[in-house]
C-alpha cells in the first residue's frame, strides 16, 4: 500500500471552537495510529504546521481520511504527496540483546 505525507497548515490563532475540538482530534489520530493508517503525526513547535504520514490506496483515499479529522474545517491548507521511499527506525526490527 502506498504511503503519503500530508502537510497541513494550522490557523494563526486558535479560537475556543478549535481548542474544544483538540481532544476529539487526538482521539481520532490515536485510533488511526492503532489501526496503522497513520504512521507518523507531528506538529511544529510554533504550532503553525503539521505532518501526517498516512497509508492509503491513492491520494483520494488519503484526502478522505484527512477530511474526517475533527480539525479539518479549521485547517488553512492541506497538501498530499505520495512517497517513493519511507524508511524509519520504527519500521525496522528491534535491536536484539543477548542478556
Amino acid at each position: 500500500m502506498p504511503t503519503f505525507v500530508v502537510s497541513i497548515r494550522l490557523p494563526e490563532t486558535f479560537d475556543e471552537e478549535f481548542i474544544s475540538l483538540i481532544p476529539e482530534h487526538r482521539a481520532f489520530i490515536n485510533q488511526l495510529l492503532n489501526e496503522k493508517v497513520v504512521e507518523v503525526y507531528a506538529i511544529s513547535s510554533d504550532r503553525s504546521r503539521g505532518w501526517v504520514t498516512i497509508n492509503g490506496d491513492d491520494a483520494a483515499a488519503v484526502q478522505a481520511v484527512v477530511e474526517q479529522f475533527p480539525l479539518y474545517p479549521h485547517l488553512q491548507g492541506v497538501e498530499i504527496d505520495e512517497l517513493f521511499i519511507f524508511d524509519s527506525t520504527a519500521s525496522r526490527f528491534p535491536h536484539i540483546s543477548l542478556n
